[in-house]
């Protein structure tokens, strides 16, 4: 797991700022985080994964390029959907989910995208 995180902030470190990023939504902000990692974790248990809970918003430039990069990078790709229920939880003006948030360890305070890893519990790995 170390290796993995390490590989995904060494990539977000050098990846290509001026990388093309068309609009797209990967983040719902009305959703409800809390709900949604209720239900993240239900699937996580019964499938025997871990949680995959990337926090930030459609706003976020590096959320989309992460986004982009994991799904268009075959290993990385196979990697996370053989391991992990993968939930994007939204952090806006609209909606910061505060209380999914306290409930995860106030991550945002690291910045966007924040990565937190939960078991099938929905206890917190490492963030």
């Amino acid at each position: 797991m170390k290796y993995l995180i390490s590989l995904i902030v060494i990539i977000l470190l050098f990846s290509n700022v001026n990388a093309q990023t068309e609009e797209f939504k990967i983040y719902n902000p009305l959703a409800d985080g809390s709900l949604e990692i209720n239900e993240a974790v239900t699937k996580a248990k019964a499938k025997g994964k871990h949680v995959l809970v990337q926090v930030g918003g459609n706003w976020c430039k590096w959320c989309r390029l992460f986004y982009k990069w994991s799904h268009e990078t075959t290993t990385v790709d196979s990697i996370i959907n053989a391991n992990y229920i993968v939930l994007h939880l939204n952090y806006s003006k609209e909606n910061k989910n505060n209380e999914a948030l306290n409930r995860l360890g106030k991550p945002q305070r690291f910045g966007f995208p924040v990565f937190v890893i939960l078991d099938g519990s929905g206890n917190r790995l490492h963030t």
